[in-house]
């Protein structure tokens, strides 16, 4: 190649490529974020949004969240669309429940995942076996699926049910132990204590992550980074993600197509049966009828959001996780988020002004205008509008990142063996 054509200039017109953002870049987003919420903890004097609890609930909420996105991001780098997940959640909620309750909480786990993994087996026989539409299938799983654990529920647990408990919630199972590194935990809520500024939020977000902290959220994130490994280090990873890519090319290298779309939809199925499970056996320890509350969609969010990535996959579920987890903090917390959040948005348009989008810098102030005019005019947020607040945050984090989304490229079609032939 001569150094004319190597030199060559981009074409006039061409998109410029996207810059994906690294890890200096994220962590120090994050320290902006901090010192952000401690300045206006410091102004307002509610430091409870960097919290040890704060935190500590926001991983509890993730997990599930997480689990469903990891599912679904098994699924679709197969190039199986999966949006079934919140019927596998159910089945895991359901034999969670039932096996925690009859043997022990561990084997509950097991059972929610497998639970998890037959819902996925269903959906992988419909669509990669019969061909059925993906979506169509997806629809049918988290119709089918609820109903017949509601129905089994009041049969199964007839007894218990008549016994006053009600007629949608099973007998409860033993707890899941959970972790506390001592010395490190009391020290840290010390620092929280002193509220200093910027210090002690750093050590109300590291506090929150060493102090009661249930054993299912640690092998939560363990399962996330063996995901990256797995489908991004291995000749395993590699031949499942070709199938999302382009299945004719991977089938003219001798990679069997089916087998690998029904080990990722299947796994699918087994990670959001094992959030299912968590939500039985950790967060309520007993099944109860909707359970789930739309969390397997919002883990497909969080899939999205993360550009189909592990790395980004955690983060949505711990933007989701901390926005449903507001519900058990006091409304004072969260009208003082409003003002974070407007503070932000000035940021973020004084950003785009800076790269010349005057319509995105436009648009940033109003919205940091209308969240300015709400937090002044208000003392605090109603409850109704809290519970709301995770799946607002799905509608806009989705409708902003929808410019720099990349899904695998042959994701949610229908794919037959000798098709390219």
């Amino acid at each position: 190649m001569s150094t004319a054509t190597a030199a060559r200039p981009k074409a006039p017109g061409a998109p410029a490529k996207k810059r994906k953002l690294s890890w200096p870049v994220v962590l120090l987003l994050i320290a902006g974020a901090l010192v952000l919420f401690s300045a206006v903890g410091m102004a307002t004097g509610n430091h409870s949004l960097t919290s040890s609890g704060q935190v500590t609930a926001a991983l509890s909420a993730a997990v599930p969240i997480g689990m469903a996105g990891l599912g679904g991001l098994w699924s679709e780098r197969a190039g199986v669309v999966n949006i079934g997940l919140e019927g596998m959640m159910v089945a895991g909620t359901f034999c969670g429940a039932w096996a925690g309750y009859l043997v022990n909480p561990w084997v509950g786990l097991l059972a929610g995942m497998l639970g998890g993994a037959l819902g996925g087996l269903l959906h992988a026989i419909i669509t990669v076996t019969f061909g059925v539409d993906h979506i169509v299938s997806g629809v049918g799983i988290n119709l089918l699926i609820p109903g017949i654990c509601a129905y089994v529920n009041r049969i199964y647990y007839k007894d218990y049910i008549s016994a006053g408990a009600g007629a949608n919630q099973s007998p409860p199972a033993d707890p899941l132990p959970y972790i506390t590194i001592p010395g490190l935990s009391s020290g840290l809520k010390d620092i929280e204590n002193h509220h200093w500024f910027f210090v002690s939020d750093v050590a109300g977000v590291l506090g929150g992550l060493v102090t009661n902290i249930s054993v299912v959220v640690i092998l939560a994130g363990a399962l996330i980074v063996v995901s990256y490994f797995a489908l991004w280090r291995t000749v395993f990873g590699l031949r499942l993600r070709s199938c999302g890519e382009n299945p004719t090319a991977a089938e003219s290298l001798g990679v069997n197509v089916y087998k690998y779309k029904y080990l990722a939809v299947i796994a699918s199925g087994a990670f959001a049966g094992l959030g299912g499970a968590y939500l039985s056996l950790v967060a309520a320890h007993f099944y109860k009828d909707g359970q789930t509350l739309g969390r397997g969609f919002i883990g497909l969010a969080a899939m999205i959001f993360g550009n189909w990535m592990p790395g980004g996959l955690a983060m949505g579920a711990g933007l989701f996780g901390f926005t449903d987890s507001l519900q058990l903090r006091d409304p004072e917390s969260v009208h003082v988020l409003i003002l974070i959040v407007g503070i932000a948005m000035i940021l973020l348009a004084l950003w785009q002004l800076y790269r010349r989008k005057f319509t995105a810098t436009v648009i940033s102030l109003v919205v940091a205008g209308g969240l300015g005019a709400w937090y002044a005019l208000t003392d605090e947020v109603q409850r109704p509008l809290i519970v709301a607040t995770p799946y607002v945050i799905t509608l806009v984090v989705l409708s902003l990142a929808s410019q720099r989304l990349r899904m695998p490229k042959a994701d949610g079609q229908i794919y037959r063996k000798g098709q390219g032939k």
